[in-house]
């Protein structure tokens, strides 16, 4: 499919296009703009095998992405057929031949501004992450609340958990620690269960981004934050401090432990919220051990690529969940002594 496309049409005088290949996608790089086009898959968690579903997947992530990163989405392209020819049109554009499929259409960002090449550099300012921090409290403040249902909120960490167990207990990956932090995890949710209950109760729960990670916030002024998980509602459904926790470990295991502490204190000055530190350990558990499932799933591909950076990092993340299950247990601060690297 990538190579059926048209590159000229795409952006008028751009010759060259970059493609990027991920699970869900093909991501078309061209000039200052980007086109991504679903791939016709279907997994547990999503279904774009129909050209209906592919198209109704790209309107509701242009939707979704208008809430943090305004203006960055510009709606639709449309992969046409014409006399034996594939070509695009924009989606106001009158059709002229049989359409193939929908791609979605975007202004392209400065790379050089995306926090994660940031923090491979260590160039990420306080005043940059306040900014962020002011989007971010924007945003959860303004998010759909989900109707609180404790025992689903708490069931919901008892299936990942479970998964999580399924894949990294796999003989064939040994991943050092994994049985340890996989029991001690499960006694800290048993142990925590009535942390996450009352998340829930209170309200906290909202329609957020979902997959907040350092690769998807442009440091713009103000900052954007893209990709959001548009293909499950139900995944998106979480405590603004359960993904801040998440991004605050991604930016912990690219170098930057600081931001942790000043994002999530910033967040609950915005959303006077005090949630505890032992949740905030809970939570950071359960995203690492994620992190650690998804990274050893990469093996169960056919021909996985770069096979060999992948248990390492598995076992990064399982060490991570073992010191934030030694601070739920110790009773420690979410920032009980001053990060390395704090500018």
């Amino acid at each position: 499919m990538p190579g059926q496309l048209n590159a000229p049409r795409i952006v008028a005088g751009v010759s060259q296009v970059e493609v990027i290949e991920t699970h869900m996608s093909w991501v078309f790089l061209a000039g200052d703009q980007v086109l991504k086009l679903k791939k016709p898959v279907r997994y547990p968690f999503l279904d774009f095998s129909t050209l209906a579903a592919r198209e109704a997947n790209c309107r509701e992530e242009v939707r979704l992405n208008q809430r943090l990163a305004p203006g960055v989405y510009r709606g639709l392209m449309v992969l046409e057929e014409r006399n034996g020819h594939r070509v695009l049109r924009e989606e106001g554009e009158t059709a002229a031949g049989r359409t193939v499929d929908w791609l979605v259409w975007m202004k392209r960002l400065p790379s050089e501004q995306m926090l994660d090449r940031r923090l491979a550099l260590g160039r990420v300012e306080p005043a940059e992450l306040d900014a962020l921090v002011a989007v971010l409290g924007a945003f959860y403040r303004e998010a759909l609340r989900i109707p609180p249902d404790p025992a689903a909120y708490r069931a919901r960490f008892e299936r990942e958990h479970a998964v999580d167990r399924e894949l990294l207990l796999r003989p064939q990956f040994q991943v050092p620690g994994a049985a340890p932090a996989l029991d001690r995890f499960e006694h800290a949710l048993a142990q925590g269960h009535h942390l996450l209950q009352a998340r829930a109760e209170q309200g906290r729960i909202v329609d957020g981004h979902g997959d907040l990670r350092p690769e998807h916030v442009c440091l713009l002024a103000p900052p954007v934050v893209i990709d959001c998980l548009e293909f499950n509602a139900a995944l998106r459904q979480v405590d603004p401090f359960d993904e801040l926790a998440f991004l605050s470990l991604e930016c912990e295991m690219a170098g930057a432990a600081w931001i942790g502490p000043r994002l999530v204190a910033g967040c609950a000055d915005a959303l006077d919220d005090e949630p505890p530190a032992a949740l905030l350990h809970l939570y950071t558990a359960a995203r690492a051990l994620l992190r650690a499932r998804l990274a050893i799933a990469h093996l169960l591909d056919p021909r996985p690529r770069t096979p060999e950076r992948w248990p390492p990092q598995a076992q990064r993340y399982v060490t991570r969940a073992l010191r934030a299950l030694d601070a739920f247990e110790r009773g420690e601060a979410f920032n009980a002594t001053t990060p390395r690297g704090c500018p």
